[in-house]
């Protein structure tokens, strides 16, 4: 790791946001690029209801982008946003006319977006973030007697 770990945002840069679910927990990643490094502005990450956790894959990954979206918007409101995800599907979602609306509507609403697919192995840091062990969460349940 070098530094700066962290940095500040630029506003005249288009910002990135790495985004990942497991089966338990989403995760995301604001950064952007500079002198063709990425670098982190933000980390997130939260552990899926018992609801949440039945979703289909594709839901799980949309729930981390709008979950992203949300807790990132005071930074992204007007700003170019590249958004990361594994799941390619992604963006053929949002030009179905037959997807879910709430979809659409979250992620055309204020944000200037751009969804691209990319793997886990490259999206290390919100893959990391979306696997993060919780005894709480992820310990199976004692046997009840």
């Amino acid at each position: 790791m070098t530094t700066p770990v962290m940095i500040a945002p630029d506003w005249s840069k288009e910002f990135k946001l790495m985004c990942d679910a497991s089966d338990y927990s989403v995760g995301a990643v604001l950064g952007l690029r500079q002198d063709k490094k990425f670098h982190a502005i933000y980390y997130v990450s939260k552990v899926l209801n018992e609801a949440q956790m039945n979703y289909a894959t594709t839901e799980k990954e949309m729930l981390a982008i709008v979950f992203a979206l949300k807790k990132f918007r005071p930074y992204l409101v007007g700003s170019k946003v590249v958004i990361f995800t594994y799941h390619a599907a992604i963006k053929h979602l949002l030009t179905k006319p037959n997807s879910k609306p709430r979809h659409r509507i979250l992620l055309r609403q204020e944000f200037d977006i751009v969804i691209k697919d990319k793997k886990g192995f490259e999206n290390v840091v919100a893959d990391q973030l979306s696997r993060l062990k919780n005894a709480e969460v992820t310990k199976e349940e004692p046997e009840v007697r």
